[in-house]
C-alpha cells in the first residue's frame, strides 16, 4: 500500500511538471511605462528594477526554480496578483487619482516593510531595502505625486 501512494506521489509529481503556466514576459516595451513617461532617477529606475519589477511589471525574470513545479505556479501567482495591485508597465493608463493612490500605497508598504515581501527576498538578497533606498524611493513617489494633476 506504501509502495503504490508513494509511486503514485511520484507519477503524479512527474505529470505536473509539463503543466506550466504563462510566463510574465513580452519583449516590447510599454507606452504607458512609468519610467517613459515619468522622470525617474538612475538610482531609484535601479531599485525598482531589483526590488519591484518581477511582482510588478510585465516583464519577470525567473529563476530557476521556476521551472519545478509546483513552485512556477505559487510564483506565477504572486506575479498576477501583484501586477493586478500595481503594474508600472501600466502606470500612465492609471487615472491621475488613481496613480496618486498608487503611490500614497507604494510609500505606505515600504515604510511599513511590507514590500519587497519576505519571502522574495529571502531568495533574492539584492532585492532587500536599504534605509537609505526606502527614503529614495518614498521621497521619489511623494515628488512624483506632486507633479502628477
Amino acid at each position: 500500500m506504501i509502495k503504490k501512494t508513494l509511486l503514485t506521489i511520484v507519477i503524479v509529481i512527474l505529470i505536473i511538471q509539463f503543466i506550466r503556466p504563462e510566463r510574465n514576459s513580452t519583449l516590447l516595451n510599454s507606452t504607458n511605462s512609468l519610467e517613459l513617461n515619468y522622470q525617474t532617477p538612475k538610482n531609484v529606475s535601479g531599485l525598482l528594477r531589483t526590488s519591484c519589477y518581477d511582482c510588478h511589471s510585465n516583464n519577470t525574470i525567473y529563476p530557476w526554480y521556476s521551472n519545478i513545479q509546483p513552485f512556477a505556479w505559487w510564483q506565477q501567482q504572486h506575479v498576477n496578483d501583484g501586477k493586478k495591485e500595481l503594474n508600472f508597465d501600466e502606470f500612465n493608463s492609471y487615472t491621475s487619482k488613481k496613480k496618486k493612490h498608487k503611490l500614497d500605497e507604494v510609500i505606505e508598504v515600504i515604510q511599513d516593510d511590507e514590500m519587497p515581501l519576505a519571502s522574495y527576498t529571502l531568495i533574492h538578497r539584492n532585492a532587500v531595502l536599504s534605509e537609505e533606498n526606502k527614503v529614495a524611493l518614498v521621497t521619489w513617489a511623494k515628488q512624483l505625486q506632486n507633479t502628477i494633476k
